[in-house]
Formats: structure tokens, sequence, C-alpha cells
């Protein structure tokens, strides 16, 4: 629904994964949508240009202010807007400037970030970590394992903790959630995996919780209680809808934000 005259504009959250392109409006306050959420099916090959496309195509079905801030989420690393990685998306993405190409294709500004970053700040605002001080690792358990590393409330962007070496092997490799479907682990063989990676981030930063998302997250009764650390351990609460609320978030603050 569009915002009323005199009543800020509902920010936009657009979550680009390798199987749809997702977009909704945002409550900010309570971290749910404002209406329905659109999708439309990730373009193969999902190229800059269209997948800027189909983003144009998602706010064009949304009944939302042309002011409205903007925020897109890539599954790779973002540095100032530019594209720096691209293990899980078309090769050409590396180099882009995703910040200056959506702005082109929406005719208004647009924050662009990685898509770990997004919904691990979700989290940390609105979902499981909402109020918890110090170090708080997110990790989204999917066809890779995307990590966030936010520090009283402070995001650190592109950690890209998935692909620490652990005991020789890209550590999503062997603990990936795609990994236990491919190879048909059970949770408690996959808890063994998982528990040797968090337990080297426990080694390595101290952290104060750690906070499971990703899809398999609505499965967590199953294995999270089978991975052995010390650290508390919880589940996402926002789901699937992290990324989006994430994306309007950090959207919504680069608007208002002196920079």
């Amino acid at each position: 629904m569009a915002a009323e005259a005199g009543t800020p504009a509902h920010p936009v959250g657009v979550d680009f994964g390798g199987s749809g392109i997702k977009a909704a409006l945002v409550d900010t306050e309570e971290g749910s949508f404002v209406g329905d959420r659109v999708r439309i099916e990730t373009p193969v090959p999902a190229t800059p240009e269209r997948v800027a496309s189909v983003v144009r195509s998602l706010l064009d079905t949304l009944d939302e202010t042309t002011d409205a801030p903007v925020g897109v989420t890539v599954p790779a690393i973002v540095k100032q807007g530019i594209v720096g990685s691209a293990a899980n998306i078309d090769k050409r993405w590396v180099g882009v400037d995703a910040e200056h190409l959506f702005c082109d294709a929406l005719g208004r500004p647009v924050s662009v970030m990685n898509d770990a970053d997004a919904a691990g700040y979700a989290e940390v605002r609105l979902g499981a970590a909402k109020d918890h001080e110090g170090l708080v690792i997110v990790t989204t358990l999917g066809t890779g394992i995307g990590t966030a590393l936010v520090f009283d409330g402070v995001l650190v962007p592109n950690s890209e903790l998935g692909h620490l070496e652990i005991d020789g092997h890209d550590a999503e490799t062997r603990a990936a959630a795609s990994v236990r479907e491919k190879k048909d682990l059970s949770y408690e063989e996959w808890a063994k995996r998982l528990t040797r990676y968090y337990s080297e981030l426990e080694k390595l930063f101290s952290p104060d919780l750690f906070v499971v998302g990703g899809g398999v997250s609505k499965n967590a009764d199953r294995f999270l209680h089978l991975i052995d650390v010390k650290t508390p351990i919880v589940a996402a609460t926002l789901l699937n809808q992290a990324g989006i609320v994430g994306a309007a978030l950090l959207a919504s603050e680069a608007a208002h934000s002196p920079r």
C-alpha cells in the first residue's frame, strides 16, 4: 500500500536469489511486509542487465511511492556498491557497479548489499538477536554458507566466513545445507560437521551469540541442539523474510545518513 500524504514512504526490500527475485514494502518498526511479497523467477543466465530488468518489473507491481528507499541484496561481496565476487552467481557480475546499474534501471537511488549481511542485520535489529549486546554471528545455511558479523548493532560487512578453510576444505563445501541434501546426510551426521564449523568460528571470534538462518532454520529443532559449542546458538526468526527486511532497513538508514 502506498504511503498516505505526509507520512514516510515504506522502504522496498529486494532479495536476489538463485531461484527467485523477491520484493516487498517493509514496515521497519515491526519487520513485517506491507502488502504482498512479489516474486519473479531468476533469469537464466542471471546477467546484471537481466536481473536489473526483473527488479524494475517487481517494483512496477508494488503499490509504492517513487521516493521510497530501495535496498537490493546480491549474493556476493559488495564494496561501495561494486560487486567483488561471484561464487554462486554469473561471473559477469564481478566488477559491476551494482548501485549505478540499479539506479539507472529504477530511476532513483538504490542501496546494494551482500545478501547474508542484509539477513543478518535484520535478525539483529528485529529478529532472534534483537537487543543482544556484543558480537553476534548470523549464518545462513543454504546452497553455501553466508555470514554476517554485527557488533553492538553495527554491521561489519562482507565477512564471507563460509569460505574459511577448515581441515583443508572450504567450509561451505562440507557444511552447507545443500551438502547435507546432496550427500543424504542424517541431521546427526550434518550436526557433527556444523559443530566443527561453529567451533572454528568460536575459536577465532569469541562471539556472544550464533544465529542460524536460511531455509533450513525452520527445521532447527532437528539439528540445532546437536551442535556442541559453548556459545549460545539460536534459530533465526525472520526466516525467508530476513533478506528483504534487512535490505529495506539498510536502504532506509542509508537514505537518512548524513553521508
